[in-house]
């Protein structure tokens, strides 16, 4: 069966060139909205789009249908101007059910697009999502440029010929509301006819459903009096490169191979499945080929602790987990410190306490990060900014893990894990070699091996067991400085603890110092994590309004690059917005003494940059 594309000819109708657009996909989670998402994301990158995603998934595994807990969206922009988020305000909608309506139709600009499946909105879609009036009556969607598709009817109507049931055909309606998509947007749908291929090439009947509804949705544009015009969105201007689209958890991944590959070492990742940060566990499974072991273990205990064997048998060792589970590896990160091992913990933050929004994202685990362990246990901490940069932050991970001889903990969040974006991929030439080296035995002249004798860094040395004359003593209680022993010596304690402390307050010296974004006076804004985009969109937004405003944001947070006082204390106002109630505001103001004022959201939900630049004006 052909898979050409001029099935799907050029519209006739007039177009208008817009320089962006915002569009949130929205159905219950068996709608397929996240694989509609993917595919509009995929086809707006290769069409040389920058392109910013946030999907949203429910948080119940099996909410029941049709109601507003199992929503499911996804919400893309694409543009021809470099972006740095998924976008405010929605240019279109398109929502398959009731509860889809309701739950994001809040969040649609006035006069928007609005598609609905209208098919689905009878009584008893009303009953699931809680709803006695249809929304498409009582005057809910009257401000709205609302469009009703009934895409189930359609749906069946066009994949009739494959003979596939109802319940088979009625799965097809995203590629329905897809077609329907892309040919608003004028979307090259060559590469969703190769995706149709590869994923259903070995049943060819629902292959062909899939692009049959793929085709009615595209002519369904074409030949309805309901849209006047389609929308193109040009090419950006990126630095030039080759990219690909890359999602937060899977750069995460290939930054954290790399980094092995730089230091000749075999990664080994130690972990237990929790959303939004099983999917690291999932790629690396996936890269056997690059030596790459990954071991799922029976609970986040025994993760970090295989962990921990790893380090202390030579590899690069990882753990990966979510609040939950970092909050139950916390003594074995405590054992990790205690015996001066370089290793990788990735806190992937979702909504919380407890089991609290597990597909949500918020920002609150950055005082379990700082000083959840017992006793005196300081931890180098970074924040990754984007899906790109996770990248680069795993890379300095490890060259701060290795030179520094410590556990380092990366934070990311769901908003970060699960979004995408264009990723330049880097000249591996350009990559920083991170040297490691191992005692190669012991010394000619019989001088005893000390495992707790330090370099400059105050790191020691990264003995690998079973070296000839390399014999000593690693464990968790507190150790003689320079032997190794067991101390129970007060001032040795203390000492020790000092050492520690001091050995990671070193890597100031070797991270970027902080950079700054606008004027050297007046406000300035203090970004960490996944704010990075709107914060740098809303400043930007106040400086073309002529306000003095800057922005700075944080990737290192323990230690703080070196030249952060000398940078806050140049202005008069210090804002510091956060997914919570406030931890890197508290911690700047008890290192710095400075007053920052804070702008707080703990909803499961990124910024939007128009909230920010209102709390900013107003802050």
């Amino acid at each position: 069966m052909t898979t050409s594309t001029e099935q799907f000819p050029p519209t006739s109708k007039p177009s208008e060139s817009v320089s962006g657009v915002t569009v949130r996909l929205a159905g219950d989670s068996g709608d397929g909205m996240q694989l509609l998402g993917t595919q509009l994301t995929n086809t707006s990158a290769l069409s040389g789009n920058d392109v910013a995603t946030f999907p949203d998934f429910p948080a119940e595994i099996r909410a029941p249908r049709g109601t507003r807990a199992g929503v499911s969206g996804f919400q893309v922009q694409f543009s021809s101007d470099e972006i740095f988020t998924p976008g405010d305000g929605l240019d279109a909608l398109v929502c398959m059910n009731p509860a889809a309506l309701v739950t994001n139709i809040g969040d649609l600009k006035k006069s928007g697009i609005l598609i609905v499946n209208s098919d689905s909105f009878e009584s008893k879609d009303l009953k699931l999502a809680k709803l006695e009036n249809s929304p498409l009556e009582d005057g809910t969607t009257d401000p709205y440029r609302t469009i009703h598709v009934p895409m189930t009817k359609l749906t069946r109507g066009a994949v009739e010929s494959t003979g596939l049931s109802t319940k088979f055909a009625d799965r097809c309606k995203n590629f329905f509301a897809m077609g329907l998509v892309f040919w608003l947007y004028g979307r090259d749908v060559e590469p969703t006819l190769r995706f149709i291929n590869a994923k259903f090439g070995n049943k060819p009947e629902v292959a062909e459903a899939n692009r049959l509804a793929l085709k009615a949705g595209w002519n369904y544009g074409e030949t309805t009096e309901d849209f006047a015009s389609t929308y193109q969105v040009s090419a950006a201007e990126l630095p030039a490169g080759v990219y690909r689209n890359v999602m937060g958890n899977q750069a995460l991944s290939w930054g954290l191979i790399s980094a092995a590959k730089l230091s000749g070492k075999e990664l080994f990742l130690g972990s237990y499945p929790i959303t939004p940060a099983s999917d690291i566990l999932h790629e690396l499974s996936k890269h056997k080929n690059f030596g790459v072991r990954t071991f799922q273990a029976e609970d986040e205990i025994a993760a970090v602790c295989s962990a921990v064997g790893a380090a202390f048998g030579g590899s690069m060792a990882v753990t990966t987990s979510s609040g939950p589970g970092i909050a139950l590896k916390g003594e074995g990160l405590g054992l990790g410190l205690m015996l001066e091992l370089p290793m990788i913990v990735i806190d992937v933050q979702r909504g919380g306490p407890s089991t609290g929004l597990p597909t949500k994202t918020e920002q609150s685990d950055l005082l379990m990060a700082m000083y959840g362990r017992n006793g005196e246990s300081p931890l180098p901490v970074v924040a990754a900014q984007s899906p790109a940069d996770c990248f680069r932050t795993a890379i300095e991970a490890w060259q701060v893990a290795t030179k520094f001889m410590v556990p380092v903990v990366i934070l990311s969040d769901g908003y970060i894990a699960n979004g995408a974006e264009p990723w330049r991929i880097p000249d591996v030439g350009t990559l920083p070699k991170i040297e490691v080296s191992h005692p190669a035995g012991r010394e000619p002249d019989g001088t005893q091996f000390l495992p707790y004798e330090r370099n400059e860094d105050l790191a020691r040395p990264w003995a690998i067991p079973g070296t000839e004359g390399l014999m000593h003593r690693v464990g968790g209680l507190e150790k003689e400085d320079g032997t190794g022993n067991v101390s129970y010596d007060p001032d040795n304690h203390q000492h020790m603890v000092e050492t520690r402390a001091k050995k990671i307050a070193n890597a100031a010296s070797f991270i970027d110092p902080l950079e700054v974004d606008g004027p050297e006076s007046g406000t300035l804004v203090v970004s960490w994590g996944g704010t990075y985009g709107a914060c740098r969109t809303a400043v930007k937004t106040l400086q073309e309004k002529g306000q003095n405003v800057a922005h700075a944001h944080m990737r290192w947070i323990h230690p703080f690059p070196a030249n952060t006082e000398e940078v806050f204390r140049r202005y008069d106002k210090i804002v510091v917005p956060e997914l919570n109630s406030g931890q890197l505001r508290l911690m700047i103001r008890n290192e710095f003494l400075i007053d920052a004022v804070g702008i707080n959201k703990i909803k499961g939900k990124p910024f939007s940059v128009s909230e920010l630049v209102d709390e900013i004006e107003s802050a």
